[in-house]
């Protein structure tokens, strides 16, 4: 029995059960509540100096660990003004490079040591391109709007810091644990629960009306753009005498990301948004878009969950009905 889901906690006071624990009932860890740092100047932390008159030798600067938490040499961007780093350097004397996390059309995202807060985090750094540094700033103003109106930080992954390091918008956020997409993709496309999929479209649609009440649009929902927050397995049993067993994700907990693309109310909808097959009838037609097209894209998205498969109509074909 004990490979057949893994030890659940309580659920919170006043839902009610409404079927047998799973994997995925175990609750996540609680986060640290929110702390805005501001932007970060400079390569140095502030640094409290002690009482007696401070000595300012290189050996002296040496001992106290000084060099060990200064920034690398500078380095010219790649072609594509990607920041160039290696694993093990540091991002201002606050941040060491642990790995790379993942790469996009904006940057990457690097797995980092916080050593202010003594935690990992996750660091956007965006490429040197002015169109995706204002994008990034953008991306700045959607993250701390959505962390001051969201007290849990339950919906929405959460934003610990920014700076401009070295010409590069460098967005620090809580490091979460893998996407849909990935998790899908590590246990080779197989479909999710029903009962797991129903969690997750609840709280998809809970985060959806969180940002609506802010009269913010995501515009770019898919499997990639969300994020369990543990990255913990465990094992369901699939046969009644536990033969066979898949791997699900051992807490539903998920949270939104990628806030580049989200839009507010009042502003022109009449551009394409969304990845083609997570993008509404009304967006491909021409006929201009609002809230609903998050809907559409959620609708896609369990679709998907549930079958491992696209089923939403490419564009090239949307295009012939016109």
């Amino acid at each position: 029995m004990a490979t057949r889901c893994a030890a659940a906690a309580d659920l919170p006071a006043g839902r009610p059960r409404k079927r047998a624990r799973h994997g995925w009932d175990v609750a996540p860890a609680t986060k640290a509540q929110i702390t805005f740092c501001g932007q970060e100047v400079g390569d140095m932390t502030t640094m409290v100096l002690p009482s007696h008159p401070p000595d300012y030798t290189c050996f002296s600067l040496l001992s106290k660990g000084v060099a060990r938490n200064a920034s690398p040499p500078r380095r010219e961007d790649d072609k594509d003004g990607h920041y160039v780093f290696a694993v093990g350097e540091n991002l201002t004397s606050r941040y060491k490079i642990y790995r790379k996390m993942g790469e996009g059309t904006f940057g990457q995202v690097l797995e980092c040591w916080d050593r202010e807060r003594k935690e990992m985090v996750a660091i956007k750094i965006v490429r040197a391109v002015n169109k995706y540094s204002d994008a990034a700033m953008i991306e700045i103003d959607v993250l701390q709007k959505l962390a001051r109106n969201d007290a849990t930080g339950k919906h929405c992954v959460q934003i610990r810091n920014w700076f401009d390091y070295r010409n590069h918008i460098c967005i620090v956020c809580e490091k979460l644990g893998p996407s849909l997409y990935d998790f899908l993709r590590k246990t080779a496309y197989r479909p999710f629960p029903i009962d797991l999929v129903r969690e997750l479209g609840e709280q998809l649609l809970e985060s959806v009306a969180f940002m609506h009440g802010l009269k913010l649009i995501h515009t770019d929902l898919k499997p990639e753009n969300i994020l369990l927050v543990s990255s913990e397995d465990a094992k369901l049993a699939e046969n009644k005498d536990g033969s066979f067993s898949k791997k699900v994700p051992k807490s539903s907990a998920i949270k939104l990301i990628d806030f580049g693309s989200t839009a507010y109310d009042h502003q022109d909808c009449s551009y394409i948004v969304s990845t083609r097959h997570y993008r509404a009838p009304e967006v491909i037609l021409g006929h201009g878009w609002s809230y609903p097209c998050d809907i559409w894209s959620i609708g896609c998205i369990l679709v998907e969950l549930c079958s491992a498969r696209h089923y939403s109509r490419p564009m090239k074909t949307w295009s012939t009905w016109r």
